[in-house]
């Protein structure tokens, strides 16, 4: 089970604060948790996230027993575009919320934010070209509670979850946080 240090920064949000006021990420996007997210993202293959969620609910039980003062209203899974959806058949990162908001008894609001354009997948950009990218993708519906936790599978970049951070505060959220399984190592 991985605990993370308190109050540590990774060199980009040292260098350009992000709109989000923590990040909850247990693991680094290596193996074998890169294999694992990979089969289950790319193959449906849900028994590889099983054990990597299960710990990631316990990381967060642990570290929101530690402050309980953050404890999101709300959870709210990094939307994937309807058509990407169709094809993957399924967003991981809903499946991420529901298990995690279950095992912690918070609520998961799937459709307050949606994407409204499709655009080119992250997977091959760099952080530039990523944030370019996301410029007005992303729709809040609805007012969101003061504090929300997003909820994602991996954090390359940051990119998504810094344009996601920023329509939520600008709806209303004085307090979001980003979860994620992973970060890519840099």
């Amino acid at each position: 089970m991985p605990w993370a240090a308190d109050n540590l920064r990774c060199g980009e949000c040292s260098k350009e604060p992000p709109p989000f006021e923590r990040a909850r990420i247990p693991w680094r996007y290596q193996f074998p948790v890169d294999g694992m997210i990979g089969r289950y993202k790319y193959h449906g293959q849900r028994k590889f996230a099983r054990p990597l969620v299960a710990d990631f609910g316990q990381f967060l039980a642990h570290q929101l027993a530690e402050d309980a003062a953050s404890l999101p209203d709300l959870l709210v899974p990094a939307p994937m575009h309807p058509k990407r959806r169709r094809k993957r058949g399924f967003n991981q990162a809903t499946d991420i919320a529901e298990q995690v908001g279950r095992q912690l008894g918070i609520p998961v609001d799937a459709g307050l934010v949606r994407r409204v354009k499709q655009v080119q997948s992250q997977r091959e950009l760099n952080r530039t070209q990523r944030l370019a990218n996301l410029k007005n993708v992303f729709e809040v519906r609805g007012k969101p509670p003061g504090r929300v936790a997003i909820v994602d599978d991996v954090v390359t970049t940051g990119a998504t979850a810094r344009a996601l951070a920023l329509k939520l505060k600008a709806a209303g959220a004085q307090d979001v946080e980003i979860w994620a399984l992973a970060r890519t190592p840099g």
